[in-house]
């Protein structure tokens, strides 16, 4: 899982990281794992994880994951993402399950995906910490539909080290 992340962070973050320096491991916790680095506004602090298992009809995929970030110096935190491995549909909505809630205020763009603005980050967070499993609803470009469903063991631990790092109040 380590090594996993480790190319996940130099994929995700090579642009920062070449400009000032290789990701800090701060822990892993359960499903989730914690990470920290300078880029040229400051230290940036995240966690992420990959789905317990992802279903649809497809015939390849790329890595799929979630990332929740903490950016003090641009005052953003919890900004969630998702990689779906594969470019999104643009006008299909990336569909988020969490115990009894939904989320769908969301935007994608080629591979990734985002809640449409920080106070849904928020609301996405909260349920997340509270949750025992996520559920990411999302269509391809070629109008294949995916399920990947993720464990929530370990965010909350993972949630308050990297908060704690980037000096989240």
């Amino acid at each position: 899982m380590l090594k996993y992340f480790l190319v996940i962070c130099g994929v995700l973050f090579a642009t920062s990281v070449m400009a000032a320096g290789q990701p800090q491991l701060l822990g892993e916790y359960g499903d989730w794992t914690a990470w920290a680095y300078q880029d040229a506004n400051g230290l940036v602090c995240y966690m992420a994880s990959s789905p317990k298992k992802d279903e649809g009809k497809y015939n390849k995929r790329g890595d799929i994951y979630t990332v929740v970030t903490h950016r003090p110096a641009e005052k953003t935190f919890d900004e969630v993402s998702f990689v779906a491995g594969y470019t999104y549909n643009s006008k299909a909505p990336l569909v988020i399950k969490i115990g009894t809630q939904t989320f769908s205020n969301t935007f994608t763009e080629n591979d990734k995906g985002w809640m449409i603005n920080s106070t849904e980050d928020q609301k996405v967070v909260a349920a997340m910490k509270r949750g025992s499993r996520m559920i990411v609803d999302g269509k391809s470009s070629r109008g294949t539909a995916t399920k990947d469903t993720y464990s929530l063991k370990g965010f909350s631990n993972a949630y308050q080290t990297i908060s704690a790092k980037c000096k989240k109040k």
